[in-house]
């Protein structure tokens, strides 16, 4: 009854502590593809083929379903997968939804046609991959009319916070903050369109001020996930054991992965 979780490197473990706080019962097996992080800088075609092969793995380790924690492995290689690769007995869903359906207040299914909403003015704070990949922009335009997005490619930020830079990583985000803010000085929401970002939310919060609602994806997916699963239990695959596979060196991720959640992390060779 595993579900997989799929990252390229150590963003999602933002997803992985908040589904399994939510969903206690259900084994969760995560790969993080830190051999190859991070995918933001990376182009499409590179993009998909990592993120295949990180599908089959988890697959293979008995997850039916797999979420891709990886806001852009989500925005560039997602819709390519669905529209021939997964095989009808599987299912790979990505982050995007959950957020937008949050922004634009719509429940997870809702197909009607894209309606006002409240928020017209909206920040995306992103890597440059899910940036030029305007699949945010895409997504939103299907449930919503009428929202400026401003999205800023957040170079290097990624790296930082791999890295437990912090001082760096709270610079960084100050400046990608000041450089949008020149194009749009008064968002009223912002969106964390990355797994890292939530360890940096208060940062974000601080550099654009109260006024500003961001919103951050991990509670999001976590919420999304159990009212998919309660629609779709024949999803739950076959694994049982939880379990943190890594294509890096198994030693140092956990090691990362340990200072990145302030909690033990143990990670094993996939």
């Amino acid at each position: 009854m595993a579900v997989g979780i799929f990252d390229s490197g150590l963003g999602g473990l933002t997803v992985l502590d908040a589904v399994s706080k939510a969903l206690p019962d259900v084994p969760f097996v995560y790969y993080g593809d830190n051999a190859h992080t991070p995918y933001g800088v990376r182009d499409a075609d590179d993009i998909y083929d990592l993120t295949t092969k990180g599908v089959e793995r988890l697959w293979a380790a008995g997850c039916d379903l797999v979420i891709l924690a990886c806001n852009t492995a989500s925005a560039a290689a997602l819709r390519r997968m669905q529209e021939g690769w997964i095989p009808e007995d599987k299912r790979v869903l990505g982050v995007f939804v959950p957020l937008i359906e949050a922004l634009t207040e719509r429940e997870w299914g809702d197909n009607s046609p894209p309606r006002e909403v409240a928020v017209k003015h909206v920040a995306l704070f992103a890597t440059p991959a899910t940036v030029s990949s305007r699949a945010f922009q895409r997504e939103l335009a299907f449930r919503a009319v009428g929202v400026d997005v401003e999205a800023q490619p957040c170079g290097g930020l990624v790296d930082a916070i791999e890295e437990g830079d912090e001082i760096l990583a709270e610079a960084l985000v100050r400046s990608h903050v000041e450089a949008l803010q020149r194009r749009m000085p008064t968002p009223e929401a912002a969106i964390l369109g990355c797994t890292h970002y939530p360890l940096m939310q208060n940062a974000f919060q601080e550099a654009l001020g109260p006024e500003v609602k961001v919103y951050s994806q991990a509670d999001l997916v976590a919420a999304s996930l159990g009212d998919y699963l309660k629609r779709h239990p024949d999803m739950l695959g076959s694994g049982t054991v939880s379990m943190n596979l890594t294509s890096g060196d198994p030693a140092r991720v956990s090691s990362k992965a340990t200072q990145f959640l302030r909690r033990k992390v143990e990670f094993h060779a996939a």
